[in-house]
Parts: structure tokens; C-alpha cells; sequence
């Protein structure tokens, strides 16, 4: 039976390349973004949207969260409470509002596969990215936390911590913030967006059964704890 998946941030970046990977898996997918070339254009933190959404498409079987925003670019200190309250909305709340939108229905049927797009910055920080870096440990956390909540209902959660990677979300950020936190990565690259998506790709197949609540890093190296 073909399953459906559900790719948030679809339009362009992590999201457009995990769409075109399931796709090539034979996977039905729906991209939703809220800019861009997009199959559903719905902003993920209008919870009435995201719950339209779940009616139209029907049962899902797989959901990737990838959309995100970078935050400002800025020392703590410099940094607005509206700029925290607006990265925390689509970062952590709207992911939120997709698994509230789309879990149940995996628990109902008894399969599912949640793959949350954390960072390496909510494991080690980056400077100047307090804001984002804070948003992608909560995701983490989150991910951690439903893993347990959902580990007997054949629903598994697991996120993808990835260090830089090529993708336009990182066009906006500044150029010595960018050469700082590449210079981190042994490597000494940056990471693509097609593997990534390969990731992605196995997290969500059958191949994984005995995982769940994990992060998995793909930082050329740099996390090594």
C-alpha cells in the first residue's frame, strides 16, 4: 500500500530535497510551505490551517517538520522579545501544531513515522544565534519527550540534528556567523541538502523499528561527544 507523507517546508531546502527522496521511494507526498512552490500553502502556526490541512490530505503516514526560520542574527542581549515569541511560533509551535494535526490518526492505524529538523545548534549553541539555537533544543526535547509518549503505539519520533548545510535558510545567515560555525565542522564543509534527505529517507522506512525519542547528528563530524 503506497503511504502518504506530509513534508513541512517543502517549497525549497531540507524539505524540497526529503520531498523529491520519498517521492523517488514511491511515497505519496504533500509539501506544505507557506512561500514557494508548494503542494498546500498553509502557515504552520495558524493551528486552524494546519487542522483544514488534516481533513483535506486524509491519512498521513509519514511527517517530516521542516520548516524553520534562522532568528536573528545578534548577541543575546540585542535581541527583542517579539523576535524570540516569533521564531518560538514557527520553530517549536507549529511543529507542535503538526503532530497534534497528525499523530493520532498514525496511533489509530498503528504506524507512523515523526521526523522532527532540529540542529547542532540545540545540542552545542551557536553565538549570535541564541534565538535559534534555544528553538531547536526545545525541539529536540520535544522529539525526546513524544518518543517515550508514543513508544508502544507502533509511532516513532526521532530528529535530525544537521550542522550548516546549503540551503537558502542559511542565505540569511551573516557571512562570519556562517564562516564561524563551518569552521566547527571537521569536514570543513558545508553539508547538502540531498543527505539529509537520505537520512530522512531511512527514518521514515520500515527499515527502522527499535528507534525512537533519538537525534541523530550529521555534522561532518563536529559532534563528537
Amino acid at each position: 500500500m503506497i503511504k502518504t507523507a506530509i513534508v513541512t517546508g517543502g517549497a525549497s531546502g531540507l524539505g524540497a530535497a526529503a520531498a523529491e527522496r520519498l517521492r523517488r521511494a514511491d511515497i505519496r507526498v504533500v509539501t506544505v510551505d507557506r512561500a514557494g512552490k508548494a503542494d498546500e500553502a498553509i502557515d504552520i502556526i495558524d493551528e486552524a490551517a494546519v487542522t483544514a490541512l488534516a481533513d483535506r490530505v486524509g491519512p498521513v503516514d509519514i511527517l517530516v517538520n521542516s520548516a524553520g526560520v534562522v532568528g536573528p542574527n545578534a548577541p543575546l542581549v540585542a535581541t527583542t522579545g517579539d523576535q524570540w515569541r516569533s521564531t518560538f511560533e514557527v520553530n517549536v509551535v507549529g511543529t507542535v501544531a503538526m503532530m497534534r494535526a497528525f499523530i493520532p490518526g498514525m496511533v489509530a492505524r498503528g504506524w507512523g513515522r515523526v521526523v522532527n529538523l532540529a540542529s547542532i545548534a540545540g545540542k552545542d549553541g551557536n553565538p549570535n544565534l541564541s534565538v535559534y539555537s534555544a528553538s531547536k533544543a526545545a525541539v529536540i526535547a520535544l522529539t525526546k519527550s513524544a518518543g517515550k509518549e508514543l513508544a508502544k503505539t507502533g509511532v516513532l519520533v526521532n530528529a535530525i540534528a544537521p550542522a550548516v548545510i546549503a540551503s537558502p535558510m542559511n542565505d540569511q545567515t551573516a557571512a562570519d556567523v556562517l564562516a564561524h560555525i563551518t569552521s566547527l565542522i571537521p569536514m570543513q564543509r558545508v553539508g547538502r541538502a540531498e543527505e539529509v534527505a537520505e537520512l530522512i529517507a531511512w527514518l521514515v522506512s520500515d527499515a527502522v523499528s527499535f528507534s525512537t525519542g533519538a537525534v541523530y547528528d550529521i555534522s561532518g563530524g563536529r559532534a563528537t561527544y
